[in-house]
């Protein structure tokens, strides 16, 4: 087992160290991340944010499981609709969940808790959540079909689970344009502005080693989801995927 590989980027390195490698970059950054998401998306990523929130529709007194919140702009965007839902911000990085609590604008966290665990391994009960939400994180961790595993175990029946995350452009020509600024000017904002050109060199190359939309349905269905589906945004660069457990 300790000779299992997997990526860090398009580095081959055991599976064993992925995670405490992707958790350093997510350090190093946690203080200029929502600058950066700003910078590099051009505004998008709030965009796209904001439409994940509104396909899920959300109902009153629901318990909501968020993995990987970072800095916690869907909880925001949750809290902006209603404050009666039960939300539960999960962040393997605890500089994260930090900023994710300072951002938080609510003064009762009552209803808002905050969990530092793996995506691939949660602590909480079976069948608990109506939704389970997670948000540019499915790429940055080790084991995809453990991740799906446990969102599948804490869901309840009829419960859903909602990926929004980098995909393939399906336009030639955009797809073409967007490697080009993956490939250049990402690596090149986080050394001007982050002075961290490693961690945006990862950030793109796990985008391009990510499963496109159809194979990401295909391994979401093998974790038992059912009526799966994908709504591509901005031609694909992003794609939101949903998925029952019945």
């Amino acid at each position: 087992m300790n000779n299992l590989k997997t990526n860090f980027g398009k580095r081959k390195i055991k599976a064993s160290q992925k995670t405490s490698l992707v958790q350093s970059v997510f350090t190093n950054v946690s203080k200029k991340y929502d600058l950066m998401n700003d910078i590099m998306s051009l505004g998008s990523h709030r965009i796209w944010k904001k439409t994940l929130i509104e396909i899920m529709n959300i109902k009153v007194n629901e318990k909501i499981i968020d993995v990987g919140s970072g800095t916690g702009d869907l909880i925001n965007l949750i809290l902006a609709q209603n404050k009666k839902n039960e939300i539960h911000c999960v962040d393997l990085n605890k500089k994260m969940l930090e900023e994710c609590k300072k951002k938080i604008r609510i003064t009762n966290f009552n209803k808002i808790k905050f969990t530092n665990a793996n995506a691939e391994k949660l602590p909480y009960a079976n069948n608990l959540f109506d939704k389970y939400i997670i948000s540019f994180c499915l790429r940055n961790v080790t084991h995809i079909d453990k991740t799906l595993d446990e969102a599948y175990r804490i869901l309840k029946p009829g419960g859903c689970f909602y990926c929004l995350e980098f995909s393939k452009p399906k336009t030639s020509l955009i797809n073409l344009l967007y490697n080009k600024y993956k490939n250049k000017i990402i690596p090149l904002i986080g050394e001007k502005l982050a002075n961290n050109k490693d961690a945006y060199k990862y950030l793109e190359e796990s985008i391009s080693l990510f499963p496109n939309q159809e194979n990401l349905l295909n391994i979401i269905n093998s974790a038992g989801f059912k009526n799966s589906s994908y709504i591509n945004i901005f031609d694909g660069i992003v794609c939101i995927h949903i998925g029952y457990k019945v």
